[in-house]
């Protein structure tokens, strides 16, 4: 090869480099549009600058426990009508880094993922539902079980885990897991007074974010009222 062609072929893949980064920051700004828009349509404030203490003031939920590095941006906070009055909500994006060391060589990588929590209005058991996968039927066959339905179809299809058994019963009734079988939502978990829906493993796009909140106004309407009675007491 050339002198003249290896210029050539470096100033080809420089500007495929600078092309790919105008572009990658053009679509963020785009999204941080849209994540702007979704706040001012819902009521809700929008801060896209780091939140550093997201990870402490919900350490109950072991997805922002993760890692190193951890900081949460593009964070939407506010009220809006679930569970029958208004509960604080807070969204987001959610960083974290995981360094792993290997002899000499040291690794570090950055994971992001986007999230919903919600506080319902009154104190709720522990509860974690979730898609069930080849680590947890391995573990049931040991024994560490989640909690069976009637449905079969669901509990094949969902892990579910509570020290309350009987609430996990009274709020997956039939149509609550018909509905669940049909969204296929990201992992739901009730801990200490909140709610939190995340898969862990992406960025949502602002139409993503209407979608999941659409998903929670439903799973609240479907939460049954005898039950709500019940906490309420």
């Amino acid at each position: 090869m050339t002198p003249t062609v290896v210029v050539l072929v470096i100033g080809a893949v420089l500007t495929l480099i600078v092309v790919g980064a105008i572009r990658a920051h053009r679509l963020e700004q785009e999204r941080l549009r849209g994540l702007q828009q979704l706040a001012d349509e819902l009521g809700l404030t929008f801060d896209p600058t780091h939140d550093q203490d997201h990870d402490d003031e919900y350490a109950q939920f072991g997805i922002f426990r993760r890692g190193h590095s951890r900081v949460a941006k593009n964070t939407l906070r506010g009220r809006l009508p679930l569970f029958g009055t208004a509960c604080t909500v807070c969204a987001g994006d959610f960083r974290y880094k995981e360094t792993r060391q290997s002899g000499k060589d040291r690794k570090t990588s950055t994971y992001r993922f986007s999230y919903v929590i919600v506080h319902p209005p009154w104190a709720v058991p522990p509860l974690v539902i979730r898609r069930e996968g080849v680590f947890d039927r391995i573990a049931g066959a040991f024994g560490f079980d989640d909690i069976d339905f009637e449905s079969e179809a669901f509990s094949r299809r969902f892990y579910v885990q509570s020290p309350d058994r009987r609430f996990a019963y009274d709020l997956l009734h039939p149509r609550m897991m018909e509905f669940l079988l049909a969204e296929q939502p990201p992992m739901l978990e009730l801990e200490r007074g909140a709610l939190c829906l995340a898969d862990g493993s992406r960025r949502w796009s602002p139409d993503e974010f209407r979608q999941q909140l659409a998903f929670l106004r439903r799973f609240a309407d479907l939460w049954p009222r005898h039950l709500t009675r019940e906490l309420e007491t």
